[in-house]
């Protein structure tokens, strides 16, 4: 009985410490457990911040120019490294833009406004480029737009942007479009490549062409010569004003969530195009090095005729519109059928 006693006493004794020895041990490793989540979670939220690439798309030809500085200079965008990628259209850079597997590029204004009419994926940050089409002629005695009455104008792709400027030139100067001797002929059998080797050939006499096309005629021969500059004439009926060719972009949701980045790009974009045009030479050089698809004499010699700038898009909404409104009276399914709203221009 005496022995049973002494038993149950000890027991009674070594429980609480025990149940009070797990307690201790247990709240002990909690914190441990903690701090030591808290030190491995740091250094990996620091990892991706660091590992943040931008994708960026760069048009082989002449929008690509000004990018080209990009491959030799990288800039900086707050510790975000930036990827460049060339294509050779706006119909292969559209889709990753959509999806977001590239997160800035350049695109022709109205198929940028037809992709926010139809997604809202795409965002305009700046202009980058304002009209650079030409009427090109051997004509020695051209003066003026009646000079084409009853004469063939060769165009490069039937409703595009040279297609319907024109056009709304030809309009403009109470001009019609037709067969008969008093209207002017439009003949979209060639393409924008060919164009120059046709004029000089004499397939054609006349020919509207943008850069580099038509650095590329009047440098093969004397006998070519730039008869018109569509901008110039365009502003006549414009207060002055150019028309925008093309835009610098970004995916949407990756704009709203990375102003920061956004913003750093646009500064440098506008230190690049500042550069290309005052160092055309070497910019030249850097096209031809960066294959973006021109040789740098044809480079250097077309870039002061492609009126590349860099206007923030807040500026720009009126001249945009301006622009969009001829392709609502010729093809409005080509913008998506509307102007863009407020949410198409990018806000810093």
């Amino acid at each position: 009985m005496r022995k049973s006693i002494i038993s149950i006493f000890f027991v009674l004794m070594v429980l609480p410490l025990a149940f009070a020895g797990g307690k201790k041990d247990k709240a002990a490793e909690v914190p441990a457990q903690e701090t030591a989540e808290v030190q491995e979670a740091a250094p990996a939220e620091e990892a991706v911040k660091e590992a943040l690439v931008v994708h960026s798309a760069v048009l082989n030809g002449p929008t690509g120019i000004p990018s080209a500085y990009f491959f030799e200079n990288k800039p900086d965008l707050g510790g975000a490294d930036l990827e460049i990628e060339v294509l050779n259209g706006a119909n292969l850079e559209l889709p990753k833009l959509l999806k977001g597997e590239v997160q800035i590029g350049v695109l022709p204004v109205n198929v940028a406004a037809k992709a926010f009419n139809s997604s809202r994926a795409v965002t305009a940050l700046a202009v980058i480029g304002y009209g650079n089409v030409y009427l090109i002629t051997t004509d020695s005695n051209y003066k003026s737009l009646a000079d084409l009455k009853g004469k063939t104008v060769a165009v490069a792709g039937q409703g595009a942007t040279p297609d319907y400027i024109f056009q709304y030139i030809l309009g403009k100067n109470n001009l019609n479009i037709g067969e008969d001797a008093d209207s002017v002929k439009l003949d979209y059998s060639t393409p924008n490549a060919e164009l120059a080797a046709a004029v000089i050939s004499g397939k054609f006499l006349y020919a509207v062409v943008p850069e580099p096309f038509a650095t590329v005629a009047t440098s093969k021969t004397a006998s070519v010569k730039r008869a018109l500059n569509l901008s110039d004439e365009y502003g006549k009926f414009n207060n002055g004003k150019n028309y925008p060719l093309s835009l610098l972009v970004a995916n949407t949701k990756f704009a709203s969530e990375n102003k920061e980045i956004v913003n750093a790009y646009i500064d440098a974009y506008a230190q690049a195009v500042e550069w290309t045009n005052k160092n055309p030479n070497k910019a030249g050089v850097l096209v031809q090095k960066n294959t973006l698809g021109l040789m740098a004499p044809i480079a250097a010699k077309a870039i002061p005729n492609c009126a590349f700038v860099c206007q923030e898009i807040a500026g720009e909404r009126q001249s945009i519109e301006d622009f969009l409104n001829i392709y609502l009276s010729f093809a409005a399914q080509a913008i998506g059928g509307k102007l863009p709203s407020d949410e198409f221009y990018y806000s810093r």
